[in-house]
C-alpha cells in the first residue's frame, strides 16, 4: 500500500532526511520512533503532501504521489495523496469559534454522510456525537484529537498518518484512540504512526527508528530503555 524509496529533505543546508525507505502493506501498522528533531514529523508531512521532499519516490497502492528530484524537478500528484491518505498532525486543524459539527461540515460536504457517521459510523465510534454542538475552543485536548482523527477520515482513506496522536492525553482517551486504530487495521487500513506509547507500539507489525535523518528497522520486541538506546 505504501512504498517510500530514497526520500530526502533539507532545511537550508541541514539534511533532515537522508534517503528514507520503507514499505507498509494493507492492514499493517508501521511505528516510527526517535528523539525530538530527528525527522519523524518531516517524513509524515511529506507522506501527507504538506511538505515537498528534495528527492525520492512515494507511491500509494502502486500510484505515484512524489517522484523525481536530485537533478530534475520533483513531481507531485495531489489527487493521489488526497484520495489515499488521512493525516493527523500534532496541531489540531479546528477553527476555535465554530462548533464541532460546523468544523466537521467543512470536511464532510454531504450532510447525510456526516449525520450517518455521527450516529452509527466511525465518528460515533470515537464518541464525537456527544459533543458535536460544543465550540471547538471549549474542548479538552482529548476531544480535539478525536475530532482531528474524524476530519482525517472524512473521505474514508485507506491510509492513516498520525503524528504522536496520544501525546499529553489522559488514559481513557489513549485507550479509545488505540481501540479505533485496532478497528481500522482490522478493516484492512494502513497506519503510519510516530509514537513513544508502548500500547501503540503493540499495534505495530513493523517498528522503525529515525536517527539523524536515517530510518532503520528495529526488533519489534524492543520497548522502553532498550528501544531508546537506538535513538
Amino acid at each position: 500500500m505504501i512504498t517510500a524509496a530514497d526520500v530526502t529533505s533539507s532545511y537550508g543546508r541541514r539534511r533532515v532526511l537522508k534517503g528514507v525507505s520503507f514499505t507498509a502493506a494493507r492492514g499493517e501498522c508501521v511505528g516510527i520512533v526517535g528523539a525530538n528533531g530527528c525527522g519523524k514529523s518531516t517524513l509524515l508531512s511529506i507522506l501527507a503532501g504538506t511538505l515537498k521532499p528534495k528527492s525520492g519516490t512515494v507511491a500509494y497502492g502502486g500510484r505515484t504521489a512524489w517522484s523525481g528530484g536530485r537533478t530534475g524537478r520533483i513531481r507531485c500528484d495531489r489527487e493521489v495523496i488526497r484520495k489515499m491518505t488521512g493525516y493527523v498532525p500534532q496541531e489540531d486543524p479546528l477553527i476555535p469559534e465554530l462548533t464541532v459539527y460546523d468544523n466537521l461540515r467543512l470536511w464532510y460536504p454531504d450532510k447525510r454522510v456526516l449525520r450517518r457517521e455521527l450516529s452509527q459510523g466511525f465518528l460515533q465510534l470515537m464518541g464525537i456525537g456527544a459533543f458535536a454542538g460544543t465550540r471547538a475552543d471549549r474542548l479538552s485536548g482529548g476531544m480535539k484529537k478525536r475530532v482531528s482523527i474524524g476530519i482525517a477520515m472524512a473521505e474514508a482513506p485507506p491510509i492513516l498518518l498520525l503524528d504522536e496522536p496520544s501525546a499529553a492525553l489522559d488514559l481513557v482517551c489513549k485507550a479509545d484512540i488505540r481501540a479505533y486504530l485496532q478497528t481500522y487495521l482490522e478493516r484492512r487500513g494502513t497506519v503510519v504512526i510516530t509514537t513513544h506509547e508502548e500500547s501503540e507500539l503493540a499495534l505495530c507489525s513493523k517498528i522503525y527508528v529515525m536517527k539523524d535523518g536515517v530510518l532503520q528497522q528495529a526488533d519489534n520486541r524492543l520497548r522502553g530503555e532498550e528501544l531508546a538506546k537506538l535513538f
